[in-house]
């Protein structure tokens, strides 16, 4: 038996944030069935925090519920992704806009500083499903870096929403695309730009670079989104 990867006795306040992770990082696969007495044996606690935990996720939009069948992990459609990807680029566009207007020239250090690790941590990419997750978390720090500088909180949380329910999709562009060196260097080459745009603060730039920027993932899945998911389902990420 699997010794369980949480603690025993996990309250729902703590098995929340565990699921979601392992939902997010493709450890639990679109549509597939959450079977109670695995998740029971997986994460070491009871059916009463799990129920809580999964009604949270269903609210999240990460699961969904089905009527005396239990619970499943939502499932991912390329209508959903066009819509979340259009919506969340332009939440992203307002954020560099905003930061460039508000920012600090502390901010301009943290922003320098994200790129700098970000850059650095560029073999992560070969190395793996363990390494692609390594960058990723690197090129969302950058991307929450700059969007930090925006001075809302309202607009913020929007951003956080919008990442979360993205993520599934990204993680099927990163394993798709991200291995290959030249698609790489494109898109460290757009982070090279929004970065000057953010040390020259041109708004006007920096909108419209960060909107495109938003659309890489859906443009290389949109008409193989079936294909994509196929194939990473059958490589699918050990827990």
């Amino acid at each position: 038996m699997n010794k369980p990867i949480g603690n025993t006795g996990n309250t729902a306040s703590q098995l929340t944030p565990q699921l979601k992770q392992d939902i997010l990082n493709g450890i639990f696969k679109a549509d597939e069935k959450l079977v109670m007495s695995h998740l029971k044996q997986r994460y070491g606690v009871g059916i009463g925090p799990l129920r809580e935990a999964l009604s949270q996720l269903v609210v999240e939009k990460l699961v969904i519920v089905e009527n005396q069948r239990g619970f499943r992990v939502h499932p991912i459609s390329r209508h959903e992704m066009l819509d979340l990807y259009q919506t969340r680029s332009y939440i992203e566009a307002r954020c560099i806009v905003q930061a460039i207007q508000r920012g600090s020239v502390d901010w301009e250090a943290d922003v320098l500083a994200a790129m700098h690790r970000m850059r650095k941590a560029k073999n992560l990419i070969n190395q793996g499903f363990t390494g692609l997750l390594q960058w990723e978390t690197k090129h969302q720090n950058f991307h929450a870096t700059i969007a930090s500088g925006c001075g809302s909180q309202s607009l913020l949380q929007i951003r956080q929403s919008l990442y979360e329910r993205t993520a599934r999709y990204r993680l099927l562009w990163l394993r798709n695309s991200m291995a290959s060196n030249d698609y790489f260097n494109k898109i460290h080459s757009e982070h090279q730009q929004l970065v000057d745009c953010v040390l020259s603060r041109d708004t006007v730039r920096a909108e419209k670079l960060m909107f495109a920027h938003l659309q890489a993932p859906p443009q290389t899945l949109d008409k193989k989104l079936d294909h994509v998911v196929t194939t990473c389902h059958a490589k699918k990420p050990s827990a």
